[in-house]
């Protein structure tokens, strides 16, 4: 079963040099064919972000700076030094049970 005959038309023969197909280099591994056929190949994720990202046209929004907030408190200590008369003052207090399944 041919090509033309899956899709029902005539398939143009990308092995062609004029059309798209080109031969390999054969420094970088020859012998291949690579094919591009593609009359519109569509980009990638990133590269499509970036051609289509929104963009800062009026002069109020280009001249525009970030907003400044006030700084941030202080974070607490990572780590709390405990002493052994803390460690058995809370061994007294009994753990809490959990609730029954029932």
């Amino acid at each position: 079963m041919s090509i033309s005959e899956v899709f029902g038309t005539a398939v143009p023969n990308c092995s062609s040099a004029g059309f798209g197909a080109r031969k390999a280099d054969p420094i970088m591994g020859g012998g291949t064919v690579v094919i591009e056929c593609s009359s519109r190949p569509q980009k990638k994720a990133t590269s499509h972000h970036m051609k289509t990202r929104p963009r800062k046209t009026q002069p109020w929004d280009v001249k525009r700076r970030p907003t400044v907030y006030a700084p941030l408190p202080p974070l607490p200590p990572e780590w709390t030094v405990v002493s052994s008369d803390a460690v058995a003052s809370d061994s007294a207090v009994p753990a809490p049970t959990p609730p029954p399944t029932n």
